[in-house]
């Protein structure tokens, strides 16, 4: 199994010293079967006084309190962790969810409801009308396949644009532009699932390029925070689509924070106290690198006299 080294550095500069509000950072990712944590370090200057806090989907949040002015601000996260990287169980989908459109379960349906609404303004329906187009083109009622179908199609029919500013366009907006980053594909897809009675919801972290690994000098391509989507499906979970690389299931995919809303996933987030004109700007720089892998240990027996 890969062992990823991950460091994240996130750096704001002033033209002159500023003062700090706490700021909320989420780079901590989230433990499971499939992701093993086996180390994790923060580092950040000026000094700040941390603290841990699990947000409302369970996210791990450490919130940065600040005494001395700056005129740069510097966040840098490393993280050593074990991925289990495996294909989604959609074989085990619930036979009465194989086919659109379904209803969820009546026990599940309660934690589910916030998921399935829509989020976002749609007047005109666009949105529907680009899930209908869609659904008419391919002629498959299929649940996997139409979801597959909205993931290709998301990365075929709207240019990627790397943005490092803070906030999410509109589905609309992204319709309108035919361009956006990770964040906007994955919230335009979220919207266009939800248009189909499904529960969709956001997932930031990080993206690494399984293909290298092995290669010489064990450095991963594709590294940067990214964003995508989990799609509930009865039986196989919350299933992983990544529409910006019409990627389905999560083997090139950390998982950091799952939220209901893009911006309750935000990696970084804050203000200061100064002029308005003191902010220059922000830089962000993702390296994702492979760990040999550790021998496996010995199995040692004992045996009761």
């Amino acid at each position: 199994m890969p062992i990823l080294r991950i460091k994240h550095v996130t750096t704001y500069r002033y033209a002159q010293p500023v003062k700090f509000a706490d700021h909320r950072l989420m780079c901590r990712p989230r433990d499971s079967h499939d992701l093993r944590l086996l180390d994790t370090g923060i580092s950040i200057s000026p000094p700040a006084t941390l603290r841990w806090v699990h947000d409302v989907f369970s996210n791990s949040v450490l919130i940065a309190s600040f005494a001395d002015e700056a005129s740069e601000l510097v966040f840098t996260s490393t993280v050593l962790a074990e991925h289990y990287p495996s294909a989604p169980d959609v074989d085990l989908v619930e036979e009465y969810a194989k086919t659109l459109p379904f209803s969820y379960d009546a026990t599940e349906m309660p934690d589910l409801a916030r998921s399935v609404e829509r989020h976002y303004h749609d007047p005109e329906n666009r949105v529907d009308a680009w899930v209908r187009k869609l659904r008419a083109e391919l002629g498959s009622d299929d649940t996997l396949d139409v979801l597959v179908g909205i993931t290709q199609a998301i990365k075929a029919q709207f240019a990627y644009a790397a943005r490092d500013e803070e906030g999410t366009q509109t589905p609309i907006q992204t319709l309108d532009l035919g361009s956006g980053s990770c964040r906007d594909f994955a919230l335009f897809m979220m919207e266009a699932v939800r248009s189909l009675g499904l529960a969709a919801r956001f997932v930031s972290g990080y993206l690494y390029d399984e293909s290298l690994i092995g290669a010489d000098g064990g450095v991963v391509g594709g590294g940067a925070t990214h964003a995508w989507v989990q799609v509930y499906l009865p039986g196989a979970g919350w299933v992983p689509f990544d529409p910006t690389n019409a990627i389905i299931g999560g083997s090139n995919l950390l998982r950091v924070a799952v939220a209901r809303d893009p911006s309750q996933a935000a990696p970084l987030s804050g203000s200061y106290i100064g002029p308005p004109d003191a902010y220059l700007g922000m830089t962000v720089q993702v390296d994702v690198s492979v760990e040999p892998a550790a021998a496996p240990a010995t199995e040692q027996r004992t045996g009761e006299n």
